[in-house]
């Protein structure tokens, strides 16, 4: 998985674009974009301090927003401008959401309510408090 370039955005948050594209057959690629980007947990992004500690106890200090783009059966002669044409258009139409100033409030809150939401997905880490 080979790093392509870090972006630095207005909000301090670091994009990391990586391909892991690989062959599907001798002449044919799954091209893939991947897109990482670590965010502080901070407790001032929630209404209780509670929310944060439960956070916190299931991602730990960071959270991290994952994006995948993809084509499959794309000709290895056309792999460099198909991963080119999949990074200009997450840059047009991801990265501005992902600058935005609430961004990691915003995300930091989506993994909050995906705990509330899905408590059997994270039951592991609240079988303690339980009992």
């Amino acid at each position: 998985m080979e790093l392509v370039e870090k972006i630095i955005l207005p909000n301090h948050l670091t994009v990391e674009v990586r391909d892991k594209s690989r062959l599907i057959a001798a002449d044919t690629m799954k091209v893939e974009l991947y897109i990482s980007m670590k965010v502080d947990l901070d407790p001032s992004y929630f209404i209780k301090h509670e929310h944060y500690n439960m956070v916190k106890k299931v991602f730990g200090p960071q959270i991290v927003f994952e994006h995948t783009m993809e084509r499959a059966f794309v000709k290895n002669s056309e792999k460099e401008a198909t991963f080119q044409t999949l990074l200009e258009s997450f840059k047009k139409d991801t990265l501005p959401y992902l600058s935005k100033p609430a961004f990691p409030r915003s995300f930091a809150l989506s993994r909050y309510w995906d705990i509330e939401k899905n408590r059997y997905k994270y039951q592991s880490f609240f079988q303690d408090c339980d009992s």
